[in-house]
């Protein structure tokens, strides 16, 4: 399938969504559609459920890479990097960059596509920040679908890139196919990623910023708390190190994702996060559907009404979340 074809017309403007149209364009190489499928996943749009049951399946050797580790540790340096190497065995790659997002604004904070502009002329290349909007576990609860948009446009991976929150990022493991932890020598890492649960479902572990002192430790501590945590039958993930400001290490890292990528896929592992990640987008879709329930009020949704009473001290939570519910059911 190819993105690099004309682009055309998309009904940015307009009231309505042609759905067939706007999917059609984003998989012929329209980077507007793309974006434009993307807004209206991010701000749940009316035209949505049209828009996903009009997206082909994701081709079969399309997939989701996520990336994740603690602030600090480079996670969009070996993002960059892990781009330039797709482009370089010719694999066309979508970036989605989950940022913290303004408490206030909702707004994203980081703009991790300025981190990237090495590729914003690659046209096999698609990058796009998306705001976590106080989301817990690293992720935005429009990922899923937003994932599965651009699987269907065709993209041969999709790296996924969490907020990076230290101990709420296990999420990230369920939807996608290869998880990626990554650490850095010196910054307490290994402890905290225990604690959070990220060893345990780590597929490839790297250990950036190699050329720090105190690589060997993080790499052997990383390695000790592997073995203890997994059974001893199973294959420990690789553990290898990367200077990602250099691209060292780089190429080790694509070869482990895509030995992984290569296992069987119907079985084991692969085949529940396929379930989980569906699970978690049938779960977004729903709670965006209980935040649109309609009101009496003008100029509000239940949602709204419900959280005044809250904090008015006219009901509690408990009373407040079954009335919505039921008005979900009725």
């Amino acid at each position: 399938m190819s993105r690099t074809g004309p682009a055309g017309a998309t009904p940015a403007d307009s009231a309505s969504v042609d759905a067939g149209n706007l999917v059609r364009a984003a998989g012929g190489g329209d980077r507007r559609a793309l974006a434009r499928l993307l807004s209206l996943v991010d701000t749940a749009s009316p035209a949505l459920p049209e828009l996903m049951s009009a997206l082909p399946a994701a081709p079969p050797h399309s997939s989701v890479v996520g990336v994740t580790g603690s602030p600090g540790v480079g996670k969009s340096t070996l993002v960059s990097a892990l781009v330039a190497e797709c482009r370089r065995r010719d694999h066309t790659v979508a970036v989605l960059a989950v940022d913290p997002s303004s408490p206030f604004t909702g707004g994203s904070l980081l703009g991790d596509r300025m981190r990237m502009q090495d590729h914003a002329t690659d046209r096999g290349v698609f990058i796009r920040s998306m705001s976590s909007a106080g989301q817990l576990g690293g992720l935005a609860a429009a990922t899923p679908p937003a994932l599965r948009v651009l699987q269907a446009v065709g993209f041969d991976v999709v790296l996924l890139e969490t907020v990076g929150v230290g101990q709420s990022e296990v999420d990230v493991a369920f939807v996608s196919d290869t998880t990626v932890v990554v650490l850095a020598p010196g910054m307490g890492d290994v402890v905290q990623a225990m604690k959070a649960g990220v060893l345990e479902v780590g597929d490839v572990f790297v250990v950036n910023k190699a050329d720090r002192d105190g690589v060997r430790e993080t790499v052997r501590d990383v390695r000790q708390m592997i073995r203890a945590g997994r059974p001893s039958d199973e294959r420990p993930p690789p553990v290898l190190r990367t200077v990602a400001t250099e691209a060292e290490g780089v190429v080790e890292v694509f070869d482990a994702l895509e030995r992984h990528r290569s296992e069987p896929a119907g079985t084991g592992r692969s085949a529940d996060r396929r379930k989980a990640r569906a699970a978690m987008e049938i779960e977004a879709v729903a709670v965006s559907m209980l935040r649109r329930q309609p009101t009496a009020e003008p100029d509000a949704t239940l949602l709204d009404l419900l959280a005044g009473r809250v904090a008015a001290g006219h009901d509690d939570a408990f009373t407040a979340a079954a009335r919505l519910m039921r008005a979900a059911i009725s």
